[in-house]
């Protein structure tokens, strides 16, 4: 089955061959397939005046095993196109307004449990490796991305003394930064919907360069895949305007502990170091602590 962004194009392609039925599913799903990801077969065929098997069917004309594996291609779209105004509205069907907290944090949940019921543990440990052994370490990622990466980038410091964080105001000082790198370098890219096209571009152009390359986003159908020979994935399905990154971030933690403990006599070093600094200068408060 072709990937999620030609689903759309192959409902018109066939449309002079679908039954009235069929075609009243077509357009509703082609004007509003924001509101179809959420709805099952047979809510979906009461809104359009068909019956449950009339939307299965169509599913599987379309070349899909049944009306899940369909949903689940509309989501990517979903996840693709959908722009700020639509996720408002997103937000008004997929949230409990007597219970916004609950329902964004059962969101969040749902993200993480999916994420590590998926999660390809050979390609975790193949990143890890990958990291140890690089000559330079890159990070990047863009709009909202960005608190993704930069919080990667403060612990992998921590870890290694060879770490470049990749500037994302603008693709220009973007390039700037990766201009150097090599075969012998590794960069991590980090996207997730809607994919920032600069950290797209500074994947590719870094993929031509021979770097290795390391992506964390959602799933296959992202533009960081072609451009990285090892791919995480996380859920970042979203409840509202925001983006949901905690499964990601959890991705994130799980690499920074794994490397902690390839590199743990250099992290136990460094770590003994600052705590000597930390305390000489009175960078933390403790609890309890008396003022001078």
């Amino acid at each position: 089955m072709e990937v999620a962004e030609d689903l759309l194009k192959k409902i018109e392609e066939s449309y002079r061959t679908f039954s009235k039925g069929q075609k009243r599913i077509a357009n509703y799903i082609c004007a509003n397939y924001d509101k179809a990801v959420n709805l099952t077969a047979a809510k979906l065929g009461t809104i359009v005046g068909v019956s449950e098997s009339t939307v299965v069917r169509f599913a599987t004309e379309l070349g899909f095993k049944g009306y899940p594996q369909f949903q689940k291609t509309l989501e990517e779209i979903v996840k693709n196109r959908i722009n700020s105004v639509q996720r408002i509205a997103m937000a008004n069907d997929r949230v409990d307004e007597n219970d916004v907290v609950g329902s964004v944090l059962r969101t969040d949940y749902e993200n993480i449990r999916q994420t590590l019921a998926a999660l390809d543990k050979e390609e975790f440990d193949r990143a890890v490796d990958r990291i140890c052994a690089a000559r330079r370490i890159y990070i990047v990622g863009g709009r909202s991305s960005e608190i993704l990466a930069r919080f990667f980038y403060y612990y992998l410091n921590y870890i290694f003394d060879n770490v470049k964080m990749v500037r994302s105001n603008s693709l220009a000082e973007s390039m700037e930064d990766v201009h150097r790198i090599d075969a012998r370098d590794v960069i991590i890219g980090i996207s997730f919907p809607r994919y920032s096209m600069d950290t797209v571009r500074v994947m590719e152009y870094s993929r031509k360069r021979g770097a290795v390359g390391v992506a964390l986003t959602d799933s296959a159908a992202s533009p960081m895949v072609e451009y990285a020979g090892c791919h995480l994935f996380a859920e970042s399905n979203m409840a509202s305007i925001a983006d949901s990154l905690v499964a990601p971030l959890s991705v994130i933690n799980a690499l920074i502990t794994a490397l902690s403990l390839k590199n743990r006599e250099k992290v136990t070093e460094t770590m003994r170091t600052l705590e000597m600094i930390w305390e000489e200068y009175g960078v933390y408060k403790t609890p309890g602590d008396e003022e001078e």
